[in-house]
């Protein structure tokens, strides 16, 4: 694992190629790019058939360049350090933040990679790749790139024990917001391992997880509850909140008209409620028919005024 730091101070964890794997994609493009220059050279010689000698040979030099050096640095610039061989064996070029390469590293890549690779039949890029910590050739320490491996097999995640039924709800009060990922992630690695461990090893470090868990908590520890229970619950518990939160269902809010309620009618106010119109029917073509009468509702009494300081108007 390399840990490679971004311009953002974040730390990407890659794994960096190996010279098994990275010699293996060298010979697939080596093998493609021979194969393709073998084709185009006998075009050319075909081609320059009625050229005299220098002319010939200034147009075969010209085109191994262009093809054995030019070819691998147009491939790594489109397709982002993705070769054929590379792809095919899982890799791509990278840079030292773990972006991807431009026009400038391939270039550079690519001009050593002739030296390196060609000219010394890839006996100076083994040497350098065997000496480097991560595996770079000297195309890779002057561009300042990295060969990283995108297929990685996926590690199997074991799920988490679940806590004893007689502590299943009694930590639901427990303040977790202060607790950071980095204790979370060293308790779920304890608690999946924690039956590989030996027994006075796995509860010493029980205790100090749960320990360091109290302290950021808050909260007195329990009493009678072991430490790897009391680490089960707890993370039961982180689990419950995060799937609740998650599935929480969402009412959908947005502008619409407010939907209509008849008139309010405060109670001892002496005022009725107005009754709502009846719809008026459409008539049928024919003689005019006068519209209905709409009945009106009785007023209520109104109550008289209670005694007070002020006399009412004459």
């Amino acid at each position: 694992m390399s840990d490679l730091v971004t311009g953002d101070a974040v730390v990407l964890g890659l794994r960096p190629a190996r010279l098994p794997s990275r010699g293996l994609a060298i010979l697939l493009d080596t093998a493609v790019y021979v194969t393709g220059y073998v084709i185009i050279s006998i075009g050319l010689t075909m081609a320059t058939a009625s050229l005299d000698r220098a002319a010939q040979a200034a147009v075969g030099v010209a085109g191994f360049l262009l093809f054995l050096v030019g070819m691998p640095i147009a491939v790594e610039t489109l397709s982002h350090g993705r070769s054929l061989g590379k792809l095919a064996c899982g890799l791509r070029v990278v840079r030292d933040d773990g972006g991807p390469i431009r026009f400038r590293h391939a270039l550079v890549r690519g001009a050593l990679g002739f030296v390196e690779l060609l000219l010394t039949f890839g006996s100076v890029a083994c040497i350098a790749s065997l000496a480097s910590e991560r595996g770079r050739r000297l195309g890779d320490l002057f561009a300042g790139t990295l060969v990283v491996r995108e297929r990685v097999p996926g590690a199997r995640v074991m799920p988490v024990p679940p806590p004893p039924p007689w502590l299943a709800g009694r930590f639901t009060g427990l303040d977790l917001s202060a607790v950071p990922d980095g204790l979370w992630l060293a308790i779920r690695q304890y608690l999946t391992r924690m039956d590989q461990l030996d027994p006075q090893v796995g509860a010493a470090m029980a205790g100090r997880l749960a320990d360091d868990l109290v302290a950021r908590t808050g909260a007195p520890p329990p009493a009678g509850v072991p430490a790897a229970a009391f680490l089960m619950a707890v993370v039961h518990e982180r689990q419950s909140r995060d799937a609740a939160r998650a599935f929480r269902p969402v009412a959908a809010a947005g502008p619409g008209p407010a939907p209509f309620s008849a008139p309010f009618s405060a109670p001892g106010s002496g005022f009725a409620p107005a009754p709502m119109p009846t719809p008026m029917p459409v008539a049928a073509p024919g003689p005019v028919v006068a519209p209905p009468v709409a009945r009106v509702a009785p007023e209520a009494p109104v109550e008289a005024p209670r005694a007070g300081g002020f006399a009412p108007p004459a």
